[in-house]
């Protein structure tokens, strides 16, 4: 069962180290639209945020819920880790502490995984 109160952060400043020609889309920006019209799981929130400061690893995204570890993800890819990321969203929502057993991950999570932070503590 999914659990309530997961939220997907996506960087959407990100130009993943590409020159970028004047009203062109941001690859970060292309990552939350493409993940929106994908859509996420029930009890997901998906938000855009303008910065995590990860710039040197491409697009980057930040799983975290209440009580669960919070993970931050990079190089990511705005068209090809759809699939990745839905996956891992779906896997993180249903543990119950936000670790997912490594080799469950999906392959890019495993290997691009920038932070792991544990739950704030009442």
């Amino acid at each position: 069962m999914t659990q309530k109160n997961v939220e997907v952060l996506v960087c959407t400043k990100c130009r993943r180290g590409l020159p970028l020609e004047e009203g062109e889309t941001r690859p970060g920006q292309q990552l939350f639209d493409n993940l929106t019209a994908q859509g996420v799981p029930d009890g997901v929130t998906l938000k855009s945020v303008e910065c995590l400061s990860n710039c040197s690893q491409g697009c980057s995204m930040v799983l975290r819920g209440s009580g669960k570890w919070t993970y931050v993800y990079g190089n990511l890819h705005e068209t090809s880790h759809l699939d990745a990321i839905a996956e891992g969203v779906e896997r993180y929502a249903q543990s119950e502490d936000g670790i997912v057993p490594w080799r469950e991950r999906p392959e890019h999570f495993r290997k691009n995984c920038i932070a792991r932070i544990p739950p704030l503590e009442d």
